[in-house]
């Protein structure tokens, strides 16, 4: 079968020319004068493979994105090293731009039947950049190299919770502040798209929206570790310390957080870090409004991406007779935008006055009835006391209520038994059983 081919660049025109002298599984059907019309031309259906050999510097990984939602191959043409390194980065293949045209075609061959086998030359019009439960791309390294994940398991968190405020900021924060103390290190994500309120929580006056900069530098296939940690803030904690990408400082900001360029964020954190934790948001539509557009910013996707890479989903709900339901109604949601997602429940702000008495048992019963099947994993007494003073002094509970029911059962949570006995494991189980009566 013929592979066909849109061109553009007139520097390496003996090159096009001579692939076209070939007549052998690659056509060029269309010479293109810039990169627009070359996009056009295959968003059109027009062929299978771009090379690109004047503008290599205006690829990113977005337009990148969009050829691969209608199954494009790229393949850029130039004899900067440093650049081939950024292109293969974002996805493109890079060959020199002498390359004969026998080695031309092999290159444009393999590089449409790996897209192929992936998958993305036959998801058409429903792939990639417009929705975001497509399986992401992996991402790239230049010359070869392969980048080993960190000494620890690499793990990523994601906090979520239906709308209603059921605490899901509070939870991903103080789980970041716990890994932190357990001795792991820690990079806290706030990929709230509507709501971001990380840094406010942690009195961080730093505005500069860190998570937004480095899917800008994703984008452009320039973030290495290097980079991530320059973007990241550091928290320090009187038992240790973690990172934090601060979130977008306006809601308006949200088409910002591109899936594909949040997809190599969250893969680089991975790298750097033990754990990665992600304070998302509660909205999981997929915008299907938009579906006709297949090359639409979609508004939730930060939201689903950061849930479809999460290794383990706190789902996290507030235990009261309006929360409770909304959770119920939320996990099923989930299961289906999500449905590789196990989450792990969390009923927040438990307290008797809301639930009556006995409240750990009252919501046992009641979530045997009505919940999705799946297990509580825990419960969260409500310590508004605690919280306050957290808030208003811009720390974690570690620091300012180390000895609370609340941050006790958060360390219980999250973090390994060793550490949770050193951080009085036995006022957990009190706690716990003062909750129970």
């Amino acid at each position: 079968m013929s592979i066909p081919v849109v061109t553009v660049g007139a520097a390496q025109e003996a090159v096009i020319e001579g692939l076209e002298r070939l007549h052998g599984p690659v056509t060029v059907v269309r010479r293109c004068s810039e990169l627009a019309e070359l996009m056009a031309a295959c968003q059109s259906g027009l062929a299978l493979a771009a090379i690109v050999g004047d503008g290599c510097e205006e690829l990113t990984t977005t337009l990148v994105d969009r050829l691969a939602a209608v199954g494009v191959s790229i393949l850029a043409l130039t004899d900067n090293p440093d650049e081939a390194g950024r292109l293969r980065s974002i996805g493109v293949v890079a060959a020199s731009s002498d390359i004969e045209p026998k080695a031309l075609a092999d290159e444009i061959s393999q590089a449409v039947a790996l897209a192929s086998r992936y998958g993305r030359a036959d998801n058409g019009l429903s792939a990639g950049f417009a929705d975001p439960s497509v399986e992401p791309p992996q991402l790239a390294l230049p010359d070869g190299k392969s980048e080993e994940p960190s000494d620890g398991a690499g793990r990523i968190f994601a906090v979520w919770g239906p709308t209603g405020a059921p605490g899901r900021t509070l939870l991903a924060v103080n789980m970041a502040a716990e890994l932190a103390a357990d001795g792991q290190s820690v990079i806290l994500v706030d990929a709230d798209s509507y709501g971001a309120s990380v840094s406010a929580m942690l009195g961080l006056l730093d505005e500069s929206a860190g998570l937004a900069q480095a899917c800008r530098l994703a984008d452009q296939g320039l973030l290495d570790a290097d980079a991530l940690a320059g973007t990241a803030s550091r928290v320090f904690t009187k038992a240790g310390s973690f990172r934090v990408l601060t979130g977008t400082t306006r809601a308006d900001r949200w088409t910002e957080l591109r899936a594909a360029a949040l997809t190599r964020v969250l893969e680089r954190a991975r790298q750097l870090a033990d754990t990665v934790v992600i304070d998302v948001g509660f909205c999981l539509e997929s915008d299907e409004e938009l579906s006709f557009d297949t090359l639409a910013p979609r508004r939730n996707a930060a939201t689903l991406r950061s849930l479809e890479l999460a290794d383990v989903v706190f789902a996290v709900g507030t235990a009261d007779a309006i929360g409770v339901p909304r959770l119920v109604r939320g996990l099923a949601e989930l299961a289906e935008v999500v449905p590789q997602a196990s989450p792990r429940i969390v009923l927040n702000k438990v307290k008797r006055s809301a639930v009556g008495y006995a409240p750990h048992q009252q919501l046992q019963d009641a979530w045997n009835r009505y919940g999705p099947g799946a297990g509580i994993d825990a419960y969260l007494p409500s310590d508004p006391l605690a919280c306050d003073t957290a808030l208003l002094t811009g720390s974690v509970l570690l620091e300012c209520a180390p000895d609370s029911e609340l941050r006790i059962a958060i360390a219980g949570l999250v973090c390994a038994p060793v550490h949770q006995k050193r951080n009085s494991f036995g006022r957990s189980i009190r706690a716990l059983q003062r909750l129970k009566r």
